[in-house]
Order: C-alpha cells, then sequence, then structure tokens
C-alpha cells in the first residue's frame, strides 16, 4: 500500500486536493467534527478538563475555540484528548484500506504529531498566502487570533516543503490541480 501524505498551511486547499487523487481519504478534521458530535467520552474528558466552556453534548465547537482563547494552555488539553481518539480512527481506516493500491491521509498535524511514516510520500500544498487568508475570512467562527495559536503548533511551512516529495502549486484553479496529480500519480505508479 502507498500512504500519500497531504501537508501544507491552514487553508491551502489540502482536504480538496486530498480528493482529486481518486483513493480513499483519511480526513483528520472530518473525524475530529465527528467526535465533537458522537463521542460522549471525548465530550466527558472534555466537561471535566474545561467545565467552564463544555456544559452539554455534543460539544460546541464555539465553545472550544472560547477555552482557546481564553487560555492558549487549552489548546494542548484538548488535542491530548482528540488527537489519541483521530490516531486510532486512522488505524482502523489504514486496517479497513489495506488491500488498496494507494490512500491518502489528510492529517494537519502528521508531521508534528509525527504520524507520517519514513516511507509516505509527502505532497506538500503551496498556496499563495493572500488567497489563503482571503478563503480563512469565509469561514464560519474563524478567528485571527486562534488561527495564530494553531499555526504555532505546526511546524514552519518550508520545513514541510523541504521535507515532501512533491509539491502541488493550488491557484484555487481545478484544471491545474487535476493535471499536478495527474502527474504526480503517474510519477508514484511508475516507480512502484
Amino acid at each position: 500500500m502507498i500512504r500519500l501524505a497531504i501537508v501544507g498551511d491552514i487553508g491551502s486547499g489540502k482536504s480538496y486536493i486530498a480528493k482529486q487523487f481518486g483513493f480513499p481519504v483519511f480526513n483528520a478534521d472530518f473525524e475530529v467534527a465527528n467526535l465533537y458530535k458522537k463521542n460522549r467520552k471525548c465530550y466527558e474528558k472534555l466537561k471535566k478538563i474545561l467545565p467552564k466552556y463544555i456544559k452539554s453534548f455534543p460539544v460546541k465547537k464555539n465553545k472550544l475555540l472560547e477555552a482557546i482563547e481564553a487560555n492558549e494552555t487549552n489548546i494542548k488539553k484538548i488535542t491530548r484528548i482528540i488527537h489519541p481518539e483521530v490516531r486510532s480512527k486512522m488505524n482502523i481506516f489504514i486496517r479497513k484500506n489495506k488491500n488498496r493500491k494507494i490512500i491518502v491521509l489528510d492529517v494537519p498535524l502528521l508531521m508534528e504529531k509525527k504520524i507520517n511514516r519514513k516511507n509516505d510520500i509527502l505532497i506538500f500544498v503551496d498556496a499563495k498566502k493572500k488567497e489563503i487568508n482571503q478563503r480563512l475570512k469565509k469561514r464560519v467562527n474563524f478567528k485571527w487570533k486562534i488561527h495564530e495559536k494553531f499555526k504555532k503548533l505546526q511546524l514552519p511551512l518550508e520545513i514541510k516543503r523541504r521535507k515532501s516529495n512533491f509539491v502541488i502549486k493550488n491557484n484555487f484553479k481545478n484544471s491545474f490541480i487535476k493535471k499536478d496529480v495527474k502527474m504526480i500519480l503517474n510519477n508514484i505508479l511508475l516507480n512502484a
């Protein structure tokens, strides 16, 4: 099984590009949202460490954002609860797709949490800061202050870029992306 891992900046279009490969995708952000909506065990743990903010199930994302905005250490408390659950979901996804030729991992903190393996093929999504910022502003509940706190959790983009096997320039135009994805897949399958 070939593992493609999509890395890049927040808002660079990683999830969109991950889908373009046409293979099963593990989307960590989707799994996190599901944990907040459906996992009572996570809710109980979050309620215990953040009783001032987490009072009802399902967990409301805006309450978590309030907690992070109020105290930077809260982001670490939240990730200590959520990340093991996401890693477990990812391992289930990998086992379920073990007979697939390729799988795609869309995990924002893949390198930071050392989830990637040595033979993973890293694909860096490169997008212009101006375009990323315009997209981020359109997100519901988006706050720059919280965005900056999440950025602190991430490796510098230059390190991610340097460690990547491929770079896709995302100009948010579909035809260019499809061409790059096809070229990368041809290259990977040729050398597999």
